[in-house]
């Protein structure tokens, strides 16, 4: 499959470049979820930001192709190629599950080998993590280390895919949300990527709500879990980053 990029135009704000976002759904580098697609770039759309969803390679394709892919879709966001009047200073990624491993590794700079897409513009200027993949040493999710890499990868490729490893000062701000009982993907992942930030000196907020199964998305109608997305909005908000549509009159 190759890549796809769908561009969702912010649907408010005023004339002048708007920030933009990279949406990564999820799916275990084996599909892609619909739920963590589009209706999550209508969201950001709907908060004055522009969103692009990326269709990123998966298995049988293998690591560094999906990382390639989003750092090709980081570079064509901060170019003028898409017509949008976008702010390049201002580019961010949201991830869900595998995708937020695809994002938090996209966000410590991760190699993929090409000296065109190995730049410090690839790297987004903040980070939302939605019930991520982070470590691939620690309680990991073997679905996605056996579709991203395949049976038996070297133990070193392994620890350079654990984000929580690769943090530095210059790691993006994060914001991430998880839930205590998530069976697919333990919260240590989103706890271990938000210390590391936190002892980098990087800031970062997370909510661990108690309940909620893996993959809910949006989370509408989710009780705890469905707040995500308005404090996600109001953290994006404390950036500069949003311009929501005005309330009624």
């Amino acid at each position: 499959m190759a890549p796809r990029l769908t561009a969702v135009p912010s649907r408010t704000g005023s004339p002048g470049d708007r920030p933009a976002v990279l949406v990564l759904p999820g799916g275990g580098y084996a599909r892609q979820a619909d739920h963590e697609a589009e209706p999550v770039a209508e969201w950001l759309a709907g908060l004055g930001i522009h969103a692009f969803v990326l269709r990123y390679r998966v298995a049988p394709d293998r690591h560094p192709a999906p990382l390639e892919d989003a750092k090709q879709a980081m570079l064509h966001i901060r170019s003028s190629a898409h017509g949008l009047a976008v702010d390049h200073g201002r580019v961010g990624v949201l991830g869900f599950s595998a995708g937020g491993h695809l994002a938090a590794t996209l966000s410590t700079a991760v190699a993929t080998g090409s000296v065109d897409l190995d730049v410090p513009q690839a790297v987004p200027d903040l980070t939302v993590l939605c019930y991520p993949v982070v470590s691939y040493t620690r309680e990991v999710h073997q679905g996605s280390v056996d579709n991203l890499l395949g049976d038996a990868p070297p133990s070193d490729i392994l620890a350079e895919l654990s984000a929580e490893q690769q943090v530095t000062a210059e790691t993006p701000p994060a914001f991430l949300w998880h839930t205590a009982d998530d069976a697919a993907v333990p919260v240590s992942h989103s706890l271990g990527y938000a210390g590391a930030l936190l002892s980098a000196g990087v800031p970062a907020e997370l909510h661990v709500f108690p309940n909620g199964r893996h993959g809910l998305g949006l989370a509408d109608g989710e009780p705890g879990p469905d707040q995500w997305s308005s404090l996600c909005a109001a953290w994006l908000d404390r950036a500069g980053w949003t311009h929501p549509a005005p309330g009624p009159s």
